[in-house]
């Protein structure tokens, strides 16, 4: 068996278990979002180097929804040099806390929260603010890896611990899910992949349940199909006060 054909079983199994068993976690998220965007909340998402990746996949993106805001926080983007200068960002203490106070979070507010092993200083008191602040959190991480590694906060607390809904992505402990005959080290990383899939399964579900509630949920269109820019303006335009990704 290839390498190609050994990393699409293990991810195909993945997805087959978090199909299985996060279901009613993935369901309770999506009720949470509908609720906070029928209220008139808003929503966040988080995530700190490579994890940080599924909030930039939420927004301004073609079928996801407009009022998903990403918080893109110095240092931690992957958009530094060298690249090792974020796992030590998100080492530090109080940044979190930080994070959340320069942005408008608040009570009513849903804020996803992703980190695959969940221990981290940043991720943790990011998401312990959030919830001081009143806002629901749903934590997206692997159960696995906090299993099999210790918190780095003082609490002693993972992401796991600080979330109003917990989302399992079902991974391996240090994500590698290919085991190579004559390499120590596994390679073919599942969680971006995976966590994509939830997420964007979730939106589905979210939008799903505002049509049936009778809500007309604010969606993307392709700006490369006829009638996207359009409609993409109007929507922005609309919802301005609820997205605060167009630096206004």
């Amino acid at each position: 068996m290839s390498g190609i054909d050994s990393y699409f079983d293990n991810l195909t199994e993945v997805l087959k278990t978090v199909r299985d068993t996060q279901s009613s976690a993935m369901e309770e998220a999506a009720c949470l979002l509908c609720d906070t965007v029928a209220g008139g909340g808003n929503i966040f998402a988080f995530g700190c180097s490579h994890a940080g990746l599924l909030a930039l996949e939420l927004y301004y993106r073609t079928g996801g929804m407009a009022l998903i805001n990403p918080i893109k926080a110095p240092g931690l983007c992957l958009d530094v040099d060298p690249a090792t200068f974020t796992s030590q960002i998100e080492r530090l203490p109080e940044y979190g806390k930080l994070i959340c106070d320069f942005n408008p979070i608040k009570a009513g507010d849903a804020v996803i929260v992703h980190s695959v092993s969940g221990r981290n200083t940043v991720t943790v008191d990011f998401a312990l603010r959030c919830r001081e602040k009143g806002a629901k959190v749903i934590a997206l991480t692997s159960l696995e890896a906090g299993r099999k590694n210790p918190s780095r906060h003082p609490s002693g607390k993972l992401l796991k611990d600080t979330a109003d809904i917990v989302l399992d992505n079902c991974g391996c402990a240090g994500d590698g899910s290919v085991k190579l005959e004559g390499l120590s080290e596994k390679v073919g990383p599942t969680s971006t992949a995976v966590g994509a899939a939830m997420l964007n399964a979730i939106v589905v579900r979210t939008v799903e349940m505002l049509v049936q509630k009778g809500f007309t949920p604010p969606v993307f269109m392709s700006a490369n199909v006829e009638g996207g820019d359009r409609h993409n303006a109007q929507m922005l335009a609309k919802y301005k006060d609820r997205i605060f990704y167009m630096g206004h």
